[in-house]
C-alpha cells in the first residue's frame, strides 16, 4: 500500500514543508477534552514550546497549571515530566503512548519531517494550498484502537487546528493553535468547532 493518497491539487509533502518551524518555537493553543465525566469539554488554554530538537513542552495556563516536558534521546527512547501543584513525576514514553503520538506528531510536523509521519500514519489531503485538510489515519494497529484519525486544518504555512477523533468513542479532542487560539478568546463553547474547521 502507498504511504500517502493525494486526493486534491494541494499535496502533504507542500503542507509539511511549510510546517517547518526552526527551534527555538512557541505556539499558543486552546484544547477542548471531552469526557463522559463532564457536562462539556473542559476547555485547557496555554503553549507548546520547542526549545531543541529532543525537547517539547506543553504548558497549560488554565483552568490548572501543568507542565508536560518530553525529551527523547539519540536511541529512540524518550520520557515525560509532568508537575503539577508542585508535584513531579517521570515516566518513559512507552508507558504513555499518548504523549508518545503528541511527540511525535508535533515533532515531525515542526521538523518538516514527512519520512516519519510517512512511516505511523496513510496520509490524505484535502482542499488548497489557502486552505486545506491534512488527515492522519495511524497504520499501527495498537494505535487505531485507541486514534480513527488525526485531521489537521490550515491556511497556507499555518497549522490552525488538530481534530483527533478516538476510536470506539467516537469523541474528537479539538486543539486550536496560533491564530485560531489567539481567536478563539472570548468565544463559546459551541462556536470553536466552526473555527477550528476555519468556517469561520
Amino acid at each position: 500500500m502507498p504511504a500517502q493518497t493525494e486526493t486534491s491539487g494541494v499535496d502533504s509533502g507542500w503542507i509539511v514543508s511549510r510546517l517547518a518551524r526552526p527551534v527555538p518555537m512557541r505556539t499558543s493553543f486552546v484544547e477542548l477534552r471531552n469526557s463522559k465525566l463532564l457536562k462539556q469539554p473542559l476547555r485547557l488554554s496555554g503553549e507548546y514550546q520547542r526549545p531543541r530538537a529532543d525537547t517539547l513542552v506543553r504548558q497549560v495556563h488554565a483552568p490548572y497549571r501543568e507542565t508536560t516536558t518530553i525529551v527523547t534521546s539519540t536511541g529512540g527512547a524518550g520520557q515525560a515530566t509532568i508537575v503539577r501543584d508542585g508535584k513531579s513525576r517521570t515516566v518513559s514514553l512507552a508507558r504513555v503512548p499518548e504523549l508518545a503520538v503528541l511527540y511525535a506528531n508535533f515533532s515531525a510536523l515542526l521538523a518538516g519531517d514527512q519520512t516519519v509521519l510517512n512511516r505511523y500514519y496513510r496520509i490524505t489531503t484535502a482542499g488548497s494550498r489557502e486552505r486545506w485538510i491534512l488527515t492522519l489515519a495511524p497504520k499501527d494497529a495498537a494505535l487505531a484502537a485507541k486514534v480513527r484519525r488525526i485531521v489537521l486544518y490550515g491556511r497556507g504555512a499555518e497549522l490552525r487546528c488538530i481534530e483527533t477523533e478516538q476510536a470506539g468513542t467516537g469523541q474528537t479532542q479539538r486543539t486550536l493553535l496560533a491564530s485560531a487560539a489567539l481567536a478563539s478568546d472570548g468565544q463559546a463553547l459551541e462556536a470553536l468547532p466552526a473555527l477550528c474547521r476555519g468556517e469561520v
